[in-house]
């Protein structure tokens, strides 16, 4: 069955990681989906890059942490927070195209 990330996870959420970088984190409550979608390899540098319109070489880490039931996506910026064009200071409205992605659970 294909759900939507947004619907397996219980946080999906996006921030600066200071200035230059923006983290992506989703955490799960349930371990059965957390292993699955880790161990699908779905979550990839190819896949961040195409979600986010950036070359691979921008992804500076890609980092499943299973004591929280979690992963963390952080990559850089192309416009440093709070300068101008910056159109989200804090980085906190990124994480949707990551919500829309279909994984199977």
């Amino acid at each position: 069955m294909k759900k939507r990330l947004y619907e397996c996870a219980k946080v999906l959420r996006s921030k600066n990681s200071g200035p230059f970088e923006m983290t992506l984190d989703c955490l799960f409550d349930d371990e059965q989906i957390y292993r699955k979608i880790k161990e699908s390899g779905v979550i990839n540098r190819a896949l961040v890059a195409e979600l986010y319109h950036i070359p691979e070489s921008l992804i500076t880490n890609i980092v499943f942490f299973d004591p929280a039931l979690g992963f963390k996506i952080t990559f850089a910026r192309r416009i440093s927070s709070g300068t101008s064009f910056d159109r989200d200071v804090y980085g906190a409205q990124q994480h949707a195209p990551l919500m829309e992605l279909l994984v199977e659970i």
